[in-house]
């Protein structure tokens, strides 16, 4: 009798325990498309934002939001199936992991042959399809793949062929990387913001987007590089991209963002005890470039509008962290010496 009554309150918890429910894990629920992503933003253009309460109005937007909306830019998609696979572990509510494995579909549907991701998908619009390290659109994707492929962060309860899957697209995203590294005659540089989809040759994007070497993405990818293997053809990429930086980064400068009378500015200025590095270099020289509205290129940051000045950031200090302390314990770890 007693062991009967045990076998109800495990069934009983078991249910219990399905039905827990995690407010933004809902939400998410929500807003996945039918191809499986989720966007950045509604039918009607206002941005995603999962701290709205959902109310008929809204419900009635996102029910009107299609599939060419699906995207990894601005962390959408990968920062969904994150958030749905802790809600999974904390809750062991089913709907979570299986909204979780839609979207590792949706990744893997999406990724070309070549092993790249465009910024969309299915859309392919404008500069959408071309394959995309921007805002860390295609690292995001691929790490998520990573943790699937690993079994790391929770990511151990998918299903088994989706990690194979994801073993084989991680692979193909490696390849893709090392292979779009910028050569400047002969020699590995860094990498660009985006890529035409079918040559794998650098692109530009948006009309202040020109064609260039860009800094921010390429740390991202560096230490996603890092967390794989440390194959000859991985030290030597991230050797050479580090060495770049090395040898491009701006001394005695800081790049400040404020306010003033309620809007942001973005102000160079000299400072000995600083180093930065530009957004953008250009592609052949390594001169930092700056782009505008108008689709031009500036070589003098003071050249640039005062809306893409302000509007747009344009200096970054993140190398620094790569090359002070990452990059000497990746080589400690891999018994790579100097």
């Amino acid at each position: 009798m007693k062991s009967g009554i045990s076998v109800l309150l495990l069934c009983f918890t078991g249910i219990a325990s399905a039905q827990v429910k995690d407010t933004l894990a809902e939400k998410m629920l929500l807003y996945q498309l039918p191809v499986g992503g989720w966007g950045k933003q509604l039918n009607d253009k206002s941005v995603v934002n999962y701290t709205t309460p959902v109310d008929k109005n809204l419900l009635r937007k996102i029910k009107a939001t299609g599939d060419d909306h699906a995207t990894i830019d601005n962390n959408a998609t990968s920062r969904e199936i994150n958030a749905l696979i802790k809600a999974y572990a904390a809750t062991k509510n089913p709907e979570y992991l299986k909204s979780a494995e839609k979207g590792i579909s949706y990744l893997l549907l999406m990724q070309y042959k070549n092993g790249g991701f465009p910024q969309y998908y299915p859309n392919t619009g404008l500069y959408r399809k071309q394959v995309t390290y921007n805002d860390n659109a295609m690292i995001n994707a691929l790490t998520v793949l990573y943790n699937v492929a690993e079994g790391k962060n929770d990511f151990d309860v998918v299903d088994s062929k989706l990690r194979e899957k994801s073993k084989a697209a991680l692979q193909k995203g490696i390849e893709c990387i090392l292979k779009t590294q910028v050569l400047q005659k002969g020699s590995p540089s860094i990498w660009a913001d985006q890529y035409n989809e079918i040559t794998l040759q650098p692109d530009k994007a948006r009309a202040f987007e020109p064609i260039s070497l860009a800094t921010g993405e390429s740390v991202g990818i560096i230490r996603f590089l890092m967390m794989q293997p440390a194959t000859p053809e991985i030290q030597k990429a991230v050797n050479a991209s580090v060495q770049w930086f090395k040898d491009n980064k701006i001394e005695g400068y800081s790049y400040n963002v404020g306010k003033e009378n309620g809007k942001t500015v973005r102000v160079l200025a000299e400072d000995k005890n600083s180093v930065i590095w530009a957004r953008f270099y250009d592609i052949n020289t390594n001169k930092p470039l700056f782009g505008d509205r108008d689709g031009s290129v500036k070589y003098h940051y003071n050249e640039v509008s005062e809306e893409r000045r302000n509007g747009y950031s344009w200096f970054g200090d993140s190398p620094q962290k790569l090359i002070d302390k990452e990059y000497p314990k990746w080589k400690l770890k891999n018994n790579m010496g100097g």
